[in-house]
C-alpha cells in the first residue's frame, strides 16, 4: 500500500474516532472494520460530499415485475454526483427500457455480480432471494423491503453477510408515519378486494357472489381486519363496489375518523374475539390487513374459526409479507396465488403491487429517492446518525439485529442503535 493511501487510510481512521463518540459501538465497530477496505472495494465507507456508487438490480422474485429506481430517480441521483450502475432489463417490466437508463445516465452493467461488486448500495424492491446474497460482500448496504420477521433463513444469511440492511418498512416519521410502506400498501389494499371480487366467482373456486350485488338481491359482505394504510384502502374500494363493509381495529379513534368518513355506510367494530369471530364466520371476503412495524403480524384468525367459514368464502390475506393474521396463511406466489382451507380459498401473494409496476415502480422511486439521495451525499453512517426515524429502519448492522421486531421473532440478541 503506498504511503498516500497509508495516510489516507490513518487520517479516516482518525476521523471516524473523533466522530463518532455519539454513535453506539455497534455502528462504529462496522465503520472502523471497513475501513481498511476502502481502496480495494467499492462501497466501503464513505464521508459526506463523496459520490457513492448506486446499484439496482433486476427484481427475480416470482411475475415481479418492479424496479427499485425509475430513469428520472436515476437522473435525480446522476445530477447529484452519484453513479448508478442498472442490471440489464431491470426495468423492462416496468416499461422502462436499458436505453432510457442510459439517456438519465446510468451505466448498463455486463452482469449482476458485476452490478454487485461496483455497488455501495444495492437498491432493490424485494427482499433478496437467498441465491442473490451471494453477491453481498462485508460493509456494503442494501436498501429495500426486508419483512425478517418471517424469513429466518433469509436473516441468518444476511447476519453471516456482515451487511448493513435498511428496511424500508420500519422507517419512520417524526409522528410515527411508515412512509415507505404506505404508497405500496395503499396500492396492496386496493387491490385486495378487487382480487378477492374476481376469486369469489365460481370459475375461480369461490361462492359464485357479485360483491355489488344488484337490486333485490343482496351485496357480498367483506370484512376489514385493520383499519391501518391498507384496511383503509380496501374499505375504500370495497365501499365504492356496493359491498356490505365491517371494519374491525384495535384504535377507536381510526374507526370513529372511518365512520364519520362514510357516513354510517360501514359497520365498525372493536377487535375483540367475539367481534372477529361472527363477523369472519359471516363474510364472503375477508382482508388481512394488520401491522405491527418490524415483526410478526397477530394472528387474529384461527385455524378453528377460519374452518367455520361460508364454503366458497374468500381470504386475502395482505399481512402475507409479516407471516399473515390468520393461521391458516402460507406465502404463495402469481404463478400459483390461491389454495383451499376446508372449502375456504386463500389469497396470499407477498408481493401484490409486482403485478401492477408501473404504478408501484413511480409511487415507490416517489417516497424512496429522497432517502437514498440521503444515504448516498451524506454517507450511510451520517445519514442515520442524523435521523432517528432512518436509524429504525436499519435491521441488521455488521453481523447483529438491530431490529427488536426482528430480534423476537428469531430468538436472536438485540443490539439497539438508538
Amino acid at each position: 500500500m503506498s504511503g498516500r493511501i497509508l495516510h489516507q487510510a490513518s487520517r479516516t481512521v482518525h476521523m471516524a474516532r473523533t466522530s463518532l463518540s455519539v454513535i453506539p459501538c455497534i455502528f462504529r465497530a462496522v465503520v472502523y472494520n471497513c475501513v481498511c477496505l476502502r481502496e480495494e472495494i467499492p462501497g466501503g465507507p464513505f464521508k459526506k460530499g463523496e459520490s457513492m456508487v448506486i446499484g439496482v438490480p433486476k427484481e427475480i422474485k416470482d411475475q415481479e415485475y418492479r424496479v427499485s429506481v425509475t430513469p428520472d430517480g436515476v437522473r435525480a441521483l446522476h445530477h447529484a454526483g452519484h453513479p448508478v450502475w442498472i442490471e440489464p432489463s431491470a426495468g423492462i417490466g416496468s416499461g422502462y427500457s436499458d436505453e432510457d437508463y442510459r439517456a438519465a445516465g446510468a451505466t448498463i452493467a455486463e452482469s449482476k455480480e458485476q452490478l454487485f461488486q461496483e455497488a455501495a448500495i444495492i437498491v432493490k424492491v424485494k427482499e433478496p432471494l437467498l441465491s442473490e446474497c451471494r453477491f453481498f460482500r462485508p460493509g456494503q448496504t442494501l436498501f429495500t423491503y426486508l419483512h425478517l420477521a418471517s424469513l429466518p433463513d433469509l436473516t441468518k444469511t444476511l447476519l453471516e453477510a456482515a451487511i448493513t440492511a435498511i428496511a424500508y418498512e420500519t422507517i419512520e416519521e417524526k409522528n410515527g408515519s411508515l412512509p415507505m410502506l404506505r404508497p405500496m400498501s395503499e396500492i396492496a389494499g386496493r387491490m385486495s378486494v378487487q382480487i378477492g371480487a374476481r376469486y369469489l366467482e365460481k370459475t375461480q373456486g369461490g361462492r359464485g357472489l357479485l360483491l355489488a350485488g344488484v337490486p333485490g338481491v343482496e351485496s357480498g359482505k367483506v370484512v376489514v381486519l385493520g383499519a391501518g394504510v391498507v384496511g383503509t384502502a380496501a374499505t375504500r374500494i370495497a365501499v365504492g363496489m356496493g359491498a356490505q363493509v365491517t371494519v374491525i381495529n384495535l384504535d377507536l379513534d381510526r374507526l370513529q375518523a372511518l365512520d364519520e368518513l362514510y357516513g354510517g355506510r360501514i359497520v365498525t367494530r372493536a377487535s375483540i374475539q367475539t367481534a372477529i369471530d361472527e363477523s369472519v364466520m359471516d363474510a364472503d371476503l375477508v382482508i388481512g390487513a394488520v401491522l405491527v412495524p418490524g415483526a410478526r403480524a397477530p394472528k387474529l384468525v384461527s385455524c378453528e374459526l377460519a374452518a367455520r367459514m361460508k364454503p366458497g368464502a374468500v381470504v386475502v390475506d395482505v399481512a402475507v409479507d409479516q407471516g399473515g393474521c390468520f393461521e391458516t396463511t402460507k406465502p404463495t406466489t402469481h404463478s400459483d396465488p390461491v389454495y383451499l382451507v376446508n372449502g375456504v380459498l386463500h389469497y396470499c401473494v407477498p408481493n401484490m403491487p409486482g403485478i401492477v409496476p408501473r404504478t408501484s415502480t413511480a409511487a415507490l422511486t416517489n417516497v424512496t429517492l429522497p432517502y437514498l439521495l440521503r444515504l448516498a451525499s451524506q454517507g450511510v453512517e451520517e445519514a442515520v446518525r442524523a435521523d432517528t426515524g432512518l436509524a429504525k429502519g436499519v435491521n441488521i448492522l455488521g453481523g447483529k439485529v438491530t431490529c427488536r421486531g426482528v430480534a423476537e421473532a428469531h430468538g436472536l440478541r438485540f443490539d439497539p442503535l438508538l
